[in-house]
């Protein structure tokens, strides 16, 4: 087993899972319009007869601060989308004019200011599960390569102490990507 290649491996797996939680916080509504907050509901078309995320079936764009703008790619699917929006739980009620969803972006109040925050809590401990798993994973691994006497348990040592060091860093970014994120929630 080639301990190096393992380590580089097992970092490019973290960073990847970490900047899919970081991505992930693009979901969770701010004060201001953003078209992540929206572009990963997942709709039932009954004109498809399956369930496809609104980016697969609309653009979608934020022209003012407060207000997002769902253009279905085809119109005959407006009511499903308007249904879909409804039905999440983002707290968006659409308006349809003519060929077009508005939606306007209500204040935070601050309960749902703390919802959010929750909700962002909840993303961060699954990225966490997700970066230990990572790393239970790399270690176990290691174990097996040593106890097949592949590598030294000096080897398993260094490598489980460099696994360790690389899975506290990744916690510390995604720590402090959840504290900028939940700043920015909570600022009126």
């Amino acid at each position: 087993m080639d301990i190096e290649f393992a380590l580089l491996e097992l970092e490019e797996d973290m960073g990847k899972s970490l900047d899919f939680t970081i991505a992930d916080y693009a979901s969770i509504r701010t004060g201001k319009a953003n078209p992540s907050m929206v572009e990963g509901v997942e709709i039932h078309v009954h004109a498809y007869g399956m369930n496809m995320k609104l980016r697969q079936l609309a653009n979608i764009t934020t022209p003012e601060p407060r207000m997002i703008v769902v253009e279905p790619f085809d119109t005959a699917n407006l009511k499903d989308i308007e249904r879909g929006i409804r039905e999440s739980r983002l707290g968006f009620n659409p308006v349809t004019y003519g060929k077009i969803l508005r939606l306007p972006v209500p204040e935070l109040t601050q309960e749902r200011r703390r919802e959010m925050v929750k909700m962002l809590k909840e993303k961060s401990e699954e990225g966490k599960i997700r970066l230990r798993s990572l790393r239970r994973d790399a270690v176990e691994a290691m174990r097996k390569a040593q106890k097949a006497s592949e590598i030294t348990e000096d080897d398993l040592k260094g490598a489980e102490k460099t696994i360790q060091e690389l899975t506290d860093r990744n916690i510390r970014e995604l720590e402090a990507a959840t504290a900028k994120k939940e700043a920015e929630v909570l600022q009126v």
